[in-house]
């Protein structure tokens, strides 16, 4: 006797809860040297920030009569990587506005976890830049200084150079940018936790960052052959973004394949972006831009059905 039933047929140990719980092991290097390095008012813009998603999620579903599933740890990872796109002396109001608009406007309406159809975290962010551009682009050193990131200082032709940039800094997280930009090597040690733990595949991060470094090489600032590129790799949130941000599974492609597109599309517009137009940042932009076209890649690039010849529609 055969069971008839809908799919899906084979089950796997694999939560939601669990895989939101990986992310935020992941992030934890990047939490904790952005409080070690920028203070207790980091601190409280994270736990304000995920606080807020929190409260939005619950509310809002509450309100419209849904199942409340703020359990699931996803609204605290969306606040988390808000935060970690902040500058460290941000407004406490600031991530809250941001956490209920990344929820609720960018989430919840469009029908909850899964549904979205574009980063809420990294919507949030460009929201809040359109919104309020002078408290997003104030930033505040280690030392507790005001000053310009590296990427700004580039971009504003004060005369910087990447050959004048503290590299053991960019390593180790003692320069100036968002909460998350703290680090490159925490930032790689969680993304390296994330591919261990199999939360997300090498296809998004590996084309992201390989197709930026090999077109920041080619396209550079000062034209062919770029010397700059280990500088552009370590500067800013490309690694944020590609191990933390264009890997979320309800805004990246299903296939293999259509990842690799994802991450190639990504790498493609943060050199457009970055290096063409009048933002020293592009990354947040590019992630944006890709998740739009997430459909259509979906749409076009499909594995092969098992059994079915290529070449022939079903």
């Amino acid at each position: 006797m055969l069971t008839v039933s809908s799919p899906p047929h084979i089950y796997g140990p694999d939560t939601v809860v669990r895989r939101m719980r990986d992310v935020l092991v992941a992030l934890a290097p990047s939490c904790v040297l952005g409080v070690y390095y920028y203070g207790t008012h980091a601190l409280f813009l994270m736990l304000i920030s995920a606080g807020s998603a929190v409260i939005s999620e619950f509310l809002y579903q509450r309100v419209a009569g849904k199942r409340v599933t703020i359990d699931d740890f996803s609204a605290v990872v969306t606040g988390v990587l808000l935060a970690l796109n902040l500058p460290p002396d941000a407004p406490y109001w600031l991530p809250a506005v941001g956490g209920v608009f990344a929820i609720v406007a960018v989430k919840q309406l469009f029908g909850g976890l899964g549904a979205n159809f574009v980063n809420p975290a990294l919507a949030a962010r460009a929201f809040l830049l359109a919104s309020f551009p002078a408290f997003m682009t104030y930033w505040t050193l280690p030392d507790t200084s005001a000053g310009a990131t590296y990427l700004a200082l580039i971009k504003s032709d004060a005369g910087f150079t990447p050959r004048a940039a503290d590299y053991h800094a960019l390593i180790f997280g003692k320069i100036g940018g968002c909460i998350g930009e703290t680090s490159a090597l925490a930032i790689v040690a969680g993304g390296a936790y994330l591919l261990a733990r199999r939360v997300i595949s090498w296809h998004i991060p590996a084309c992201f960052v390989g197709s930026f470094a090999l077109l920041s090489f080619l396209l550079g600032r000062d034209g062919p052959f770029y010397t700059g590129t280990p500088f552009e790799l370590l500067a800013g949130g490309l690694l944020l973004g590609a191990f933390f941000m264009a890997t979320d599974y309800a805004t990246s492609p299903i296939s293999p394949a259509g990842k690799i597109i994802m991450g190639v599309g990504c790498g493609l517009l943060t050199v457009i972006i970055r290096f063409h137009s009048g933002y020293p940042e592009g990354v947040c932009f590019a992630i944006l831009i890709m998740n739009l076209f997430v459909p259509l890649i979906d749409k076009y690039v499909r594995p092969r059905i098992y059994g079915k010849k290529r070449g022939k529609r079903a």
